[in-house]
């Protein structure tokens, strides 16, 4: 059975050697946003973070979120199988955080 025409534009984008490969992935990115959506209340109560920080809140929970989410994808990854790719995807993504603030 062929794999949807969205699953071999994915497997070719992100270099990936088989469909099953995709599935992998998709399922690592998606553990790893459940876990932050479960994590995130008890992370701000551990921070003093009340629910009527307004944008501070907002500002707060990412600073606190994005290394975690970060960590978490890599640790899901290994977990799938697929370490090598998330480890080469957090490398483009913190190149490309840092071009955003001008730093090479």
């Amino acid at each position: 059975m062929a794999s949807p025409k969205w699953v071999q534009r994915l497997q070719e984008r992100w270099k990936l050697g088989s469909a099953w490969q995709v599935v992998l992935v998709l399922l690592a990115f998606a553990c790893t946003g459940t876990t932050v959506l479960f994590i995130k209340e008890p992370l701000l109560s551990f921070l003093g973070i009340s629910e009527k920080g307004g944008w501070v809140r907002t500002v707060l929970y990412l600073l606190a979120v994005l290394p975690l989410y970060n960590i978490l994808l890599l640790a899901y990854g290994a977990l799938f199988g697929q370490f090598r790719f998330f480890w080469e995807f957090e490398k483009r993504t913190v190149k490309r955080i840092l071009r955003l603030f001008g730093i090479k």
